[in-house]
């Protein structure tokens, strides 16, 4: 049986010892409403008291309604420090600016300028940026590269979505963010899951035990291998060699 008290305590010690190294006054992390985001702000939060949870609504309906109602609801619940920053009418001026874009290029456009606003705050206020991504997330690639995939730390780097359930389930966090659809709020109606193709309790069963329908496998080894160049650092020239 998985000791969650001990996960607790190793994943808390992880951040203290990160915080004293770094002579930071605090940890910042983009509370989107979600689970990972939610368990990420309750390890931030027992680590470090001056932990800010920022919500970053952006041209997206979800992010204006359940996604604040749940991030403001765990925030209290969790006594963690709440701020909204709207980001529409940003996201709306680029996008005006800059001209006609592919369609393929609009859903990143969001996290992007989550994390330009998240660092921002967190240079002027003595900060480091806590990353929410999963496990499944990072072997998918379903992560914005330079959005959502940028942070100073991540403690819940090596769980999978699955793990990350059962992590709040034990921690005691608010229902509606346990129950609720996996969603970036990238666009309207959009849902991890639909966008994959595949769910996430596939996808682990995958990561965890190797085990896959051969549909699956064909979706997961697509998307692990079209995201390679996420999770590796950028190429540069090394005029040594």
């Amino acid at each position: 049986m998985r000791d969650y008290q001990k996960e607790t305590d190793n994943r808390v010690k992880f951040i203290k010892d990160l915080v004293a190294t770094a002579k930071v006054d605090g940890i910042i992390f983009a509370n989107s409403g979600g689970k990972d985001a939610a368990l990420v702000g309750i390890l931030c939060k027992m680590a470090c008291d001056n932990t800010l949870g920022v919500s970053l609504p952006c041209n997206v309906s979800r992010n204006y309604e359940s996604d604040i109602d749940d991030a403001v609801l765990f925030s209290k619940q969790s006594n963690i420090p709440h701020k909204t920053i709207s980001l529409t009418s940003t996201f709306k001026e680029l996008t005006q600016t800059i001209g006609p874009l592919a369609a393929a290029a609009l859903p990143n456009i969001a996290p992007r300028l989550r994390m330009t606003t998240i660092y921002t705050i967190a240079n002027s206020e003595n900060r480091l940026v806590a990353g929410t991504g999963n496990r499944s997330e990072r072997y998918t690639g379903y992560f914005t590269k330079w959005g959502d995939g940028a942070f100073d730390f991540n403690p819940i780097a090596d769980l999978t979505a699955t793990e990350v359930l059962e992590f709040l389930r034990y921690l005691g966090a608010p229902a509606s963010i346990i129950e609720k659809p996996p969603s970036a709020g990238l666009y309207e109606g959009q849902t991890d899951e639909t966008e994959m193709g595949i769910t996430y309790a596939a996808l682990d069963n995958f990561l965890l035990t190797g085990q896959v329908s051969d549909h699956d496998a064909i979706i997961i080894n697509r998307m692990h291998g079209a995201s390679h160049h996420k999770r590796k650092p950028p190429v540069v020239y090394d005029g040594s060699m």
